[in-house]
């Protein structure tokens, strides 16, 4: 395996979307963001119009790092052509979205602490998309997929708007909140004595200084980012769902994160699941948020509601929750054969 760059059979279009709904964000992030979409082969020589699969990010995840290369591993672009390439899979278009935030991450939610990143996605991204690209432009035949945080926003957004996504993949997607965000709690209370139980004190410090030099930063900023997105104040200002002397919950706080346990909205958005025609779930058996777990109990209820079992591909497999991007072709794969037959 060569250790740099190869040529695409297809094409990868890195261009700028100008974006109403971010300008004048609460974090002062841009509003111009970048977007690549990927043109499986054959689609400068035809008049055909494709399935197209969003692709979102995990937490401190943003869209160039889409093309970053790990040793002996190509980038989710390249294993992505090659699978349109060899035929193994019908051709798709692949919108590769940016939502990061100065906090590392969005949700892809909207927030008063960040912005409307949800709206973003699903009401300037998709049509802006259909608009300028030859896209089967139905829900049948759009998907969307990621992992982590990426795995999250891929389960909610089609539970709340169906009428764009009939298809999504999850992987380690965020989800059965007790035992994948309590456990890092207490660690968190415990870094906060160095900043005197204040976690803007921390924030003001990790943004003046080289990132990620400190123990704290990691579990702070995922901490910090969550909060801006799930329990911020109308001013925007991120609450965290525990004391943050003693790590006690504070109840209300807390389920407002809890409203946003993708395990938890199945039941709220049934409807809507029912209607999505293929599901991919997968998570590695060690995962250290022990999100296999939550994997596990969202297939459940989607059992339990109705979800027919031959619309959804569900795996676990020996891994952690870092290091499983070469499970994203295969997820495309199976996306694209079902989309190409719903579309």
């Amino acid at each position: 395996m060569l250790p740099w760059d190869v040529e695409l059979a297809g094409r990868l279009d890195r261009v700028t979307i100008e974006s109403k709904l971010l300008r004048g964000n609460p974090l002062g992030d841009p509003h111009q963001r970048p977007i690549w979409v990927y043109l499986p082969p054959g689609y400068d020589e035809s008049a055909v119009r494709y399935p197209a699969v969003y692709v979102i990010q995990g937490y401190t995840g943003h869209v160039a790092m889409w093309a970053n290369r790990a040793p002996y591993r190509q980038p989710f672009i390249e294993t992505a052509d090659a699978l349109f390439a060899s035929g193994e899979a019908p051709p798709c278009v692949v919108v590769f979205v940016d939502a990061w935030t100065a906090y590392g991450g969005s949700q892809f939610v909207d927030s008063p602490g960040t912005g409307a990143y949800h709206s973003y996605l699903c009401d300037e991204v998709v049509p802006w998309v259909d608009a300028r690209y030859r896209t089967l432009a139905n829900r049948e035949a759009r998907a969307i997929s990621g992992k982590s945080s990426g795995g999250f926003g891929a389960m909610v957004t089609p539970m709340l708007r169906p009428d764009l996504f009939g298809a999504f993949a999850t992987h380690a997607g965020d989800s059965l909140y007790e035992l994948s965000y309590i456990p890092t709690f207490p660690k968190a209370v415990r870094l906060l004595r160095d900043y005197d139980h204040d976690i803007q004190r921390w924030w003001a410090d990790f943004r003046s200084r080289t990132s990620f030099t400190k123990e704290a930063d990691s579990e702070l900023l995922i901490l910090l980012g969550c909060a801006a997105c799930f329990s911020a104040r109308p001013d925007g200002t991120p609450e965290l769902p525990f004391d943050q002397r003693t790590g006690a919950l504070l109840p209300e706080v807390w389920q407002r994160w809890l409203d946003w346990d993708p395990v938890r909205m199945v039941d709220r958005y049934a409807e809507a699941l029912r209607s999505v025609r293929s599901i991919w779930i997968d998570a590695g058996t060690r995962d250290e948020w022990y999100l296999d777990l939550g994997a596990e109990e969202f297939r459940a209820r989607l059992d339990r509601i109705g979800v027919p079992a031959d619309r959804i591909h569900f795996e676990l497999f020996d891994a952690g929750h870092g290091g499983i991007d070469y499970r994203y072709p295969m997820a495309l794969a199976w996306l694209a054969k079902r989309l190409a037959h719903e579309g």
